[in-house]
């Protein structure tokens, strides 16, 4: 009876795949009547399974014909399930993983070309349930969804590359843009992997090595001809958002940090990104620019976790000095106090020269008011601090003038330089003068008329800035300059004229000198690099006393990579300065091998 028994059953379990409906519980006692487990997998089992193959093999490639593959999937789905509660209901638990495996190879594996083909158009048309289960289909099948982070890899740096092209001309200026472009396509496929995707491991990977590429090298990294111009435009970025009150509130504040930590983390050029951030975080420090100290330490802390204590040593102790610097200033006005008090408001900063970028002051004047100040503070600070230099930072500092020539006193913001204090000195007194008639005045009537070529970009800052030329219209004066003519044309300014704008801020740099600024930047960051890999290659050589060239490439690429991806030729370069300052020889008779000579 084995052979009519057993083509009975499996008549009847093929019936219910059809669709009809048979009674599982006679099955149940007829498959328990095979006794022995070895009796029940030779006369049952293995010809259930031969059958289980045929039956959907043919189904699958039937359906597949008439049906598109999002179609295919879910009858894939349905068909798991069902042979899932088949093997609860009446088979031999031990059935369960070959039939499995069986199902899974014919409905599965064996279809992976058109899964992978309709992967990318899902993609495509964002159709992320579909993608959801096609992962999990093929997560079933062992080394099935290699091919699928592949695609996914690529799809992601492609859009990357896509959104930012299509910006690039503005988000080259703009930090904003560039890093609100690069988080909505982060965030877009972030949302797919962790919900489509079930936040694998493999498709983390692909979305971060996407991200990494494009964040990296784009549309505007070409254009700059730097690929260091995004760690640029992201710490110019943190420059404008610690700038802005939305930062004092803790909700945003929280949200905010960690999306610039999630680019951050992108950059291979982080010791850029470090240089410029430092520099800028100099500068609301030392203005009073930051709209909250505690985003600033939270944005601090954040990069000490991701980087090192290193990394944010000299950012940490700048705020160190700042908080010296207050307790300073007021040692001094309780000095000044028991003394002659001062005829301006005086405040300053001292700075620990290793922790800040800035770079020394060259040869100033100080304007006249200044100088008894100056003079004061230098030997207060002499007797506190004996041994002590003081070098002053002049390009740093600012100051406030106040104007008298209307009904309310209007305050201009400007940098405390030489060129300027001449300039606004002049200005002020033109402001200062009433007329009863439109007058002409020669501003540099001292240089023949021409225009001394230090002044050019602090003036045009001055007259050419709209909210400058604004006030001066709103006030009942009108500012005229011809080209080639440095006459100016002042009407009288109408005391009944109230301007809105009591104090106006003039104190920002030129296009010109920020350009500057960058280059040099640029150039330090250079020199620093080649400092940090030479002194690599002596820790590897000292600690090898021998080691081949190509060895001794990957283990600097190894060291450094946390910071800065270094270039080969650079790091051939400083082998060879290495050689030449005697850290190094290389080996006689072997010449890709390098000694350390102690």
């Amino acid at each position: 009876m084995n052979k009519q028994v057993t083509s009975a059953v499996l008549n009847l379990i093929e019936k219910e795949r059809n669709g009809e409906t048979i009674n599982t519980s006679l099955i149940s006692g007829v498959l328990r009547s095979y006794g022995m487990l070895m009796v029940y997998k030779e006369a049952f089992e293995s010809h259930f399974l031969a059958d289980t193959e045929r039956y959907f093999t043919s189904e699958s490639q039937q359906f597949l014909a008439a049906n598109p593959v999002t179609e295919y999937m879910k009858k894939a789905e349905a068909r798991l399930q069902e042979e899932e509660r088949r093997v609860q209901l009446y088979l031999h638990e031990s059935t369960h993983d070959q039939l499995a495996r069986k199902c899974e190879h014919v409905l599965i594996e064996q279809h992976l070309e058109q899964f992978h083909a309709e992967f990318q158009t899902l993609l495509n048309d964002d159709k992320n349930e579909d993608l959801g289960r096609m992962f999990k289909l093929v997560s079933k099948i062992k080394d099935g969804l290699g091919e699928l982070k592949t695609l996914i890899e690529a799809h992601i740096h492609t859009q990357g590359d896509v959104a930012i092209k299509q910006c690039a001309d503005t988000a080259l200026n703009d930090p904003k843009l560039y890093v609100q472009t690069i988080l909505d396509v982060h965030k877009k496929y972030d949302a797919l992997v962790q919900t489509s995707f079930d936040s694998d491991s493999g498709f983390v990977a692909a979305l971060d090595k996407a991200c990494g590429r494009f964040i990296n090298k784009n549309a505007v990294t070409v254009t700059a001809k730097s690929s260091s111009k995004s760690p640029e435009l992201l710490a110019r970025y943190c420059d404008t958002l610690l700038k802005s009150a939305k930062v004092s509130e803790d909700a945003e504040l929280e949200a905010t940090l960690k999306e610039v930590l999630t680019v951050f983390r992108y950059i291979e050029d982080k010791d850029v990104f470090q240089t410029f951030y430092s520099k800028m975080l100099a500068r609301r420090l030392v203005q009073h620019t930051s709209a909250s100290d505690d985003a600033e330490a939270q944005m601090i802390s954040r990069l000490k976790q991701t980087c090192g204590f290193e990394y944010t040593s000299k950012l940490q102790r700048m705020f160190q000095d700042v908080d010296v610097s207050k307790n300073l200033n007021e040692r001094f006005r309780s000095h000044i106090a028991s003394s002659t008090p001062l005829d301006l408001d005086f405040s300053i900063q001292v700075l620990s020269s290793g922790s800040w970028p800035f770079q020394q002051s060259v040869t100033f004047s100080l304007p006249v008011e200044l100088e008894r100040s100056y003079q004061r503070f230098t030997n207060f600070y002499s007797q506190a601090h004996n041994g002590r230099k003081l070098s002053w930072l002049y390009q740093m500092s600012k100051g406030e003038i106040v104007t008298n020539c209307f009904k309310n006193k209007y305050t201009f913001q400007v940098r405390i330089l030489s060129d300027c204090r001449v300039l606004i000195d002049r200005w002020m007194r033109l402001m200062s003068i009433t007329l009863n008639r439109t007058t002409k005045l020669k501003f540099f009537s001292d240089t023949g008329g021409k225009m001394p070529k230090r002044f050019s970009g602090t003036f045009s800052v001055f007259v050419c800035k709209p909210k400058i030329s604004f006030f001066l219209l709103y006030s009942g004066s009108i500012l005229q300059m011809r080209k080639g003519n440095l006459s100016f044309t002042l009407n009288n300014p109408d005391p009944r004229v109230i301007n809105p704008l009591l104090r106006v801020n003039i104190n920002k740099p030129v296009k010109t000198e920020q350009k500057q600024e960058q280059e040099v930047t640029h150039k330090h960051i250079e020199e620093d690099r080649k400092m940090l890999i030479q002194a690599a290659i002596v820790r590897i050589m000292k600690m090898r006393k021998q080691q081949k060239h190509q060895q001794l490439l990957s283990e600097v690429l190894a060291q450094l990579s946390s910071r800065f991806k270094p270039r080969v030729p650079i790091i051939k370069k400083c082998i060879d300065t290495l050689i030449e300052k005697e850290y190094l020889e290389r080996l006689e008779g072997e010449k890709d091998v390098y000694q350390y000579l102690a």
